[in-house]
């Protein structure tokens, strides 16, 4: 390959391809006089104009063909040559474009260097994907904890919704059709082998214990493996309390990270044998962009006034589940404000995700830019790992060049093996990564071209797909807050002895004092005090699992007391037990300083009338 060494846009691009052919190319420039006396063929104009491909049996190719069949030769792609060669207008398309760019080399030059940087090296991913895998490792482990001192009251034998019982009927339900295996998959959990108690417990600190080795990179691809596993067995037994956005995400992400992980050596370091799959970063990257543009169209799409009238923030702060207290000065500032902050969430979740497939340098700005987004709702809300998790999946827009910058000298020279022989993957490797990826981007397509309401017969092989893997809830469709909630009502939960004398049980989380000041609890997530939230924007009868609480109470089943702040009867369980409404709003600046009261609140009616045990 001849080029002109004196163009600095030419020799960048030359240095990238040099990279990615495994030196099986020789670079010459065509300064060199060598080239002239071995070549003299080739007239001095042409190799100003464009490079030159000599191949072994004397074929020159110039321009577009040079490069896609040097590519091709040199074992980087051929799908260029193939394309080049046999679509329609391909060939004379790539020619205008290469003699556009020949032409006008220094204004591409800088073009390039905007987009991309000063290098065109072919970028790693040893280091993001170091540092991802520690991150959810992270993640996985605040996730099982957080459940392991919840899981007694939530599904425990005498908790709310006792997972011994969802898998008695789902026996009795299989038994009945007789489908083998096929349980497995509708119903993917260790529960089919045990839930008992110590089942369940025995999942939660078996997925922490991974989760630590993941992130010490110790058996890194199996304990990845075993999180995931464990993972959707508790989500699978959860029911309504293990059925959140986030609990979705994480398994989808770590899905993702069991074919990004390493499973060859017991201990990891930054640099490997081999690089993580183009699959892998494909599939991160696919993530990110779904998870923000689905939550931004499932707000446009969704007819809600506050979306559209860009009055949305004006409530968000103030309604949303778990507020913080620096979300309480956040409902605070004036209405052109929060306006304006709406119009910024559209263009974050709208418009900002399309980088994500942008050169180099933008797709690094899309990914501090929603970075920095997720940050601001985290300081405002506590939604337990969700945020979190997003912004270690943005990790995968960067590379490792651009990480190198920010992460410790000291600490890669540590990390780093002090000498890798760089194994290439092999074509049996590459084509299952490819077909793994295929499926999966097709399976999630799904869902994003479903909220536009396109379903093309074409799609049907996708949906089918989709189907079967929606048990493993590891290809999800996104999208929070599609309509804005614009009061707060707050459920009371009241005991009695009597009937005439009430006295509340106290939560630990969810707003009940107007004194107490929101505070921040993520990544724990209290997820009782979570589903209080839902549960009040609809009623008693519509939500089994309260009425289930309520009986628990009514027992005085002590796992199930456990989840609360207060209990009001702690000698005996109450006789009667009761829910009144409570329409809860912030307090504003001038109240709050006389009063203290972060919030006030006004009655709102009954949400369950007295129930006693037996009735």
């Amino acid at each position: 390959m001849v080029f002109d060494g004196r163009c600095g846009f030419c020799r960048r691009w030359i240095d990238r391809a040099r990279e990615s052919t495994a030196d099986t190319l020789d670079f010459v420039e065509s300064q060199d006089p060598r080239v002239a006396a071995e070549f003299p063929e080739i007239p001095t104009a042409d190799f100003a104009s464009a490079v030159q491909l000599i191949e072994p049996d004397g074929r020159v190719s110039s321009g577009a063909a040079a490069v896609f069949r040097g590519l091709a030769a040199g074992g980087a792609s051929t799908w260029p040559l193939r394309v080049y060669e046999h679509v329609p207008l391909a060939a004379p398309a790539a020619g205008v474009a290469y003699r556009l760019i020949a032409r006008h080399r220094p204004f591409f030059d800088r073009v390039t260097t905007e987009l991309w940087g000063h290098h065109l090296e072919r970028p790693s991913y040893d280091l993001v994907r170091w540092l991802f895998l520690r991150a959810l490792g992270l993640v996985y482990l605040v996730a099982f904890l957080s459940l392991l001192v919840q899981v007694h009251g939530l599904i425990g034998s005498r908790g709310i919704l006792p997972a011994g019982n969802l898998m008695d009927a789902a026996r009795a339900y299989f038994d009945g059709v007789n489908v083998g295996l096929e349980r497995y998959r509708v119903l993917p959990t260790l529960g089919w082998i045990s839930a008992s108690d110590a089942s369940l417990v025995a999942q939660c600190v078996g997925g922490a214990v991974a989760a630590a080795f993941v992130m010490a990179g110790v058996v890194e691809g199996p304990c990845l493996a075993l999180c995931w596993l464990l993972y959707l067995s508790l989500a699978t037994l959860g029911q309504d309390f293990l059925g959140f956005q986030w609990d979705n995400l994480l398994l989808e992400a770590g899905l993702i990270a069991i074919g990004a992980s390493a499973w060859s050596s017991l201990r990891s370091r930054i640099v490997r044998t081999r690089a993580p799959s183009r699959a892998v970063v494909w599939l991160y990257r696919w993530l990110a962009f779904r998870l923000m543009f689905e939550s931004g169209c499932v707000k446009l799409l969704s007819g809600d006034a506050t979306w559209r009238h860009f009055t949305a923030l004006t409530f968000h702060f103030e309604t949303q589940p778990l507020p913080t207290w620096i979300g309480w000065y956040a409902h605070q500032l004036p209405v052109w404000f929060q306006k304006g902050s709406c119009a910024g969430v559209f263009l974050i979740e709208l418009a900002v995700p399309f980088l994500v497939f942008a050169p180099r340098r933008l797709r690094m700005i899309g990914g501090l830019v929603m970075a920095v987004f997720q940050v601001l709702i985290l300081l405002t809300g506590n939604y337990t790992f969700f945020n979190y998790l997003t912004i270690a999946i943005f990790l995968w827009l960067a590379d490792d060049a651009a990480l190198r910058r920010v992460v410790p000298r000291g600490m890669i020279d540590r990390l780093s093996a002090p000498s890798v022989r760089r194994l290439r993957r092999s074509v049996v490797r590459r084509a299952a990564a490819a077909v793994v990826a295929a499926g999966l981007t097709a399976a999630s397509s799904v869902s994003l071209l479903g909220i536009f309401g396109v379903r093309p017969a074409w799609l049907s092989p996708a949906v089918a797909l989709a189907r079967q893997l929606a048990p493993l809830r590891s290809v999800n469709g996104y999208g929070l807050f599609a309509v804005m909630t614009t009061t707060r009502p707050e459920i009371r939960v009241e005991g009695s002895d009597d009937g005439v004398t009430w006295r509340a049980y106290g939560f630990k989380d969810k707003a009940g004092d107007v004194t107490a000041r929101p505070r921040f609890i993520a990544p724990y997530q209290p997820r009782l005090d979570w589903q209080m939230w839902f549960a009040a924007l609809g009623t008693a009868r519509t939500t089994p699992w309260f009425l289930n609480f309520c009986e628990r109470l009514l027992q005085g089943s002590p796992d199930v007391l456990a989840l609360l702040a207060s209990n009001p009867f702690p000698d005996h369980p109450p006789r009667y037990i009761r829910a009144e409404m409570d329409d809860y709003r912030f307090t504003d600046l001038a109240t709050h300083h006389a009063t203290g009261a972060w919030w006030t609140t006004t009655p709102a009616g009954e949400y369950l009338g007295a129930m006693t045990l037996g009735r």
